[in-house]
């Protein structure tokens, strides 16, 4: 996939001509894009939101119109908005509304097959790497990097969040494109996609701690996490790299936390950050306009209301409180 500008980009494209749209889909994602439209010369329509991490594309079309996609190097996550049948593996599948899919299990999945009737499909795609940030494969049974093995959901509820946290991206990608700019927006952003995407989808992590991560979840553990977060909160860091600095498995980690502190590693770095936020907001320069938003994002949080909420939770009152320093 060709580098995304550092900024939030939008890309407005449209074409009758089909083989083409198949070229534009191959050189944007990689691997192999076939695409072909039961009615000649009906138009595709694609809106892409690319960031460094992450891109939202909507194709749109008013005819039939069928995808096959071979040996896609990045995650591709499909929301179709009206029916779809999908091939795969030979089994033969219906979606629609209120579904998603991937498009790529692992990196040696067979073709998936697609077929859209009149309407729209939206998709998320990222790096397969995310997933590896945010979760640990279980080496005793399949050594490697985390991939999914299976294209249908595991609950009803697990395909519920998956797509509440794709509008929840999308929707804050699109109306705050500036918070992207950010380093720790657009890492946690990414990250919120990888981990709805794993609990979303059957794959080959392994999430129950082993009985050697349970022996590794000891006070020692936890000082190390915790020193690691408070030193590097500023920074762009994943579960994967504190667990790392602790010297532990993430699955380990997060029993740590859990045994501990009664709350994830996540948890506690979003407290840090949040304090960092808290004493910005106290040290404003009265005489610069900044705005609760800006420094919101500048600690990783790109939902303002959510943002909000966290802090009213911690220090009884609404951040722009803090922000004026007048109590008014």
């Amino acid at each position: 996939m060709a580098a995304a500008p550092s900024s939030p980009q939008q890309v407005l494209l449209e074409t009758t001509d089909h083989e083409w749209a198949g070229e534009y889909l191959t050189n944007v994602y990689g691997g192999k894009f076939r695409v072909g439209v039961g009615q000649k010369g009906a138009p595709i329509r694609f809106n892409r939101l690319v960031t460094e991490t992450f891109a939202f594309m909507t194709a749109t079309h008013v005819a039939d119109i069928g995808y096959i996609l071979e040996s896609v190097p990045e995650l591709m996550i499909a929301r179709p908005r009206t029916p779809v049948d999908v091939g795969y593996g030979g089994a033969e599948y219906r979606r629609g509304p209120g579904d998603v899919y991937p498009c790529n299990t692992t990196e040696d999945h067979p073709p998936i097959r697609a077929r859209w009737y009149d309407g729209a499909v939206q998709a998320v795609t990222f790096p397969f790497g995310l997933l590896d940030q945010v979760a640990a494969p279980a080496e005793t049974r399949r050594p490697g990097p985390v991939r999914f093995t299976d294209v249908c959901t595991t609950t009803r509820d697990a395909a519920d969040q998956m797509i509440a946290t794709f509008d929840y991206v999308a929707t804050s990608l699109r109306d705050r494109p500036e918070a992207m700019n950010e380093p720790l927006v657009k890492g946690a952003a990414g990250r919120l996609l990888a981990a709805a995407a794993l609990t979303a989808f059957p794959n080959t992590a392994l999430v129950d701690p082993t009985i050697e991560d349970r022996h590794d979840a000891h006070p020692a553990t936890l000082r190390r996490a915790i020193a690691f977060i408070d030193d590097h909160a500023h920074l762009d860091i994943s579960v994967a790299d504190i667990a790392a600095a602790a010297h532990v498995s993430i699955r380990a980690l997060q029993y740590a936390f859990r045994k501990h502190r009664c709350t994830t590693p996540t948890g506690y770095l979003r407290q840090a950050r949040l304090q960092h936020a808290h004493q910005d907001l106290l040290a404003a320069d009265r005489t610069i306009r900044v705005t609760v938003t800006e420094i919101a994002a500048r600690w990783g949080f790109f939902h303002p209301g959510r943002f909000a909420h966290h802090y009213r939770t911690g220090y009884g009152r609404p951040p722009y409180r803090t922000l004026q320093r007048d109590g008014r």
